[in-house]
């Protein structure tokens, strides 16, 4: 009875068992000539249902051989659209089962469809592959309802009429529900988990799932050395966790993990976020090796600007203030600073030039491969030179969005001038960046605010609040429907963690008033971008609202974000070009 709190027990299941006799096997072709069915729960017959049906058509000799239907017994009986939807009705809220269910509610779906009745999202279980799962091959060579029926000492006989096969096909789920309650099987859930192929090692393990709670979480499973196997999130505990020990969990690796685990910690949460959270950290605390993500965040990459009397694009694992990522590999990062390069006029020669020189003596132009600082062939001291870095910082702190729209002017003049290829080149690349700057602008938006309170619905009437401190979550918790919300507020906001940002050791304060390009500061004042873009995502949920915050929660105008339906638009030519070799294949 552990798992009876969480799952409707076998005994309290509704089940109707149903059987259709046919005119021939296809749904689309053939038509219903009988329907028999039983309702039972607890081992009790509560009713039945059975009636011949009209079919429309004639119906084959060797069918009637089978059945002892003829034309003559259903030429008074009432059409499919006038028997369906009792037998809807009658079936409703309870389990449907099936002696090869595939072959019933494929007739009973097609007589929906062209009665136009809405088919009912019925739960289904099939005898066949229960049998097969249940019962050995030496046991019973053949799944057949005659057979199991003679096996299993069934009190009514299969006879090809629909509600004597459906009465014994009760009778022989009660005798294979049997066979697997010796086994812990005990719920619906189980017994529909049971169906796949599972070690009997791997499901002996379900008792490290019995102490688990229903409420959201994170779990983690330790090895025999006390070691963290691997680390998840629930929505409920409990269920997530003993899924892994049916046949639901098919993953190699995780079969694997279920054999070493010994053990199975939690932590409660207060809603999903907080679990999301709470797993990231763990995460890279163990690093448990069955976890393939998010293991180690700060192996991401920054595109930065070098500290030089001429600055150029650096790829580093550390931020700057004014820095874009983060990157999952260097080449990403890499291709968006050439193009980043080519359209601010920023050098990508690696000669250093003293604070005095000048740019360009040594640089081809860009047009034969050079430097792109090099394009109009003219020398450049400091001060001249300065442009460029400029344009790319305002770019990437969101002051001007000048070099994006360059770029899509120069795919316009490529389409214009009917060069396709290389306005589609064009067109990815610009997408790579805006898609980079958008990222870092989103979350930045969030890490750069001290204290932000904000509450989402939870669907019952309550509230889930989440308290965020420069992009991490400082404290979860929720105010059930009827609980006054402001006190839990409060105390969550007092109890809350203290987070301090990260300060860069060559900050120098604020050039001058701008909340996107603090010196002091990297991007995300050192939060971790999977945490703070998990949050973003949070607060970007339909009913979120803001409860208090020590500053606007806002992008830059000249930011990303206005150029979202220009990427939607160019990710969907993409897609559409990438599709059409198969298109053409296939026609």
């Amino acid at each position: 009875m552990a798992f009876d709190d969480l799952d409707t027990p076998l005994f309290d299941t509704t089940f109707v068992v149903v059987d259709l006799e046919t005119t021939g096997g296809s749904p689309d072709q053939d038509a219903i000539t009988e329907i028999g069915a039983v309702k039972v729960r607890g081992g009790v017959v509560l009713g039945e249902f059975a009636t011949l049906v009209d079919p429309g058509r004639s119906i084959p000799p060797q069918v009637v051989q089978i059945t002892g239907i003829t034309a003559a017994m259903v030429r008074d009986a009432p059409r499919i659209e006038a028997v369906l939807p009792g037998f809807l009705e009658f079936a409703a809220g309870a389990v449907l089962v099936a002696h090869n269910a595939r072959f019933d509610t494929g007739f009973l779906k097609a007589a929906a469809a062209r009665c136009e009745l809405a088919w009912p999202a019925f739960q289904v279980l099939c005898t066949v592959r229960l049998a097969r799962r249940i019962l050995a091959r030496d046991e019973t060579p053949t799944v057949r309802l005659s057979a199991l029926a003679r096996l299993l000492g069934t009190s009514t006989q299969p006879t090809h009429r629909a509600l004597d096969d459906a009465r014994a096909t009760v009778d022989v789920l009660h005798a294979l529900i049997e066979r697997v309650g010796n086994l812990g099987v005990h719920s619906l859930t189980e017994l529909v988990d049971y169906l796949p192929e599972v070690s009997r090692r791997q499901r002996s393990k379900r008792f490290l799932a019995a102490d688990l709670p229903t409420a959201p979480g994170v779990y983690l499973f330790r090895g025999p050395s006390e070691e963290v196997l691997y680390v998840g999130t629930a929505v409920n505990l409990r269920r997530r966790v003993r899924s892994y020990f049916t046949g639901s969990e098919t993953r190699t690796r995780m079969r694997e993990m279920v054999a070493l685990a010994t053990r199975v910690d939690h932590v409660q949460c207060a809603h999903g976020l907080e679990a999301g959270v709470r797993e990231l950290r763990l995460l890279v605390a163990h690093t448990p090796p069955y976890n393939r993500r998010s293991k180690f965040p700060k192996r991401a990459w920054w595109l930065t600007l070098s500290a030089e009397s001429f600055p150029r694009f650096a790829i580093t694992r550390t931020p700057t203030w004014d820095a874009l990522g983060p990157f999952g590999s260097r080449t990403d990062a890499a291709e968006v600073a050439a193009t980043v390069a080519e359209y601010c006029g920023l050098r990508t020669c690696t000669t250093r030039i003293p604070r005095h020189g000048r740019h360009g003596a040594d640089c081809p132009p860009a047009a034969v491969g050079g430097c792109p600082a090099s394009a109009d062939g003219r020398l450049r001291d400091a001060d001249e030179y300065a442009v460029a870095p400029r344009a790319a910082r305002d770019l990437f702190t969101g002051r001007s969005d000048i070099p994006l729209r360059t770029i899509r002017d120069r795919i316009d003049e490529y389409a214009t001038e009917e060069h396709f290829e290389a306005a589609a080149h064009l067109r990815d690349r610009l997408a790579v960046i805006v898609r980079a700057l958008r990222r870092t602008q989103r979350l930045a938006a969030v890490a750069r605010i001290d204290e932000l309170v904000a509450a989402h619905p939870d669907g019952s009437g309550g509230w889930e609040f989440a308290v965020i401190r420069y992009g991490r979550l400082a404290a979860a918790g929720t105010a059930a429907r009827g609980i006054a919300p402001m006190p839990v507020v409060d105390s969550l906001v007092a109890s809350a963690e203290t987070v301090l940002p990260t300060k860069l050791e060559t900050g120098t304060g604020r050039s001058r008033p701008d909340p996107f390009a603090d010196r002091r500061y990297p991007p995300l004042r050192g939060a971790s971008a999977e945490e703070t873009a998990l949050i973003a995502r949070w607060l970007e949920q339909t009913g979120t609202r803001i409860v208090r915050t020590t500053d606007s929660y806002h992008e830059p105008r000249l930011g990303a974000g206005p150029w979202l339906s220009w990427l939607d638009r160019a990710e969907s030519a993409t897609r559409t070009e990438s599709s059409a070799p198969d298109r053409i294949a296939h026609n």
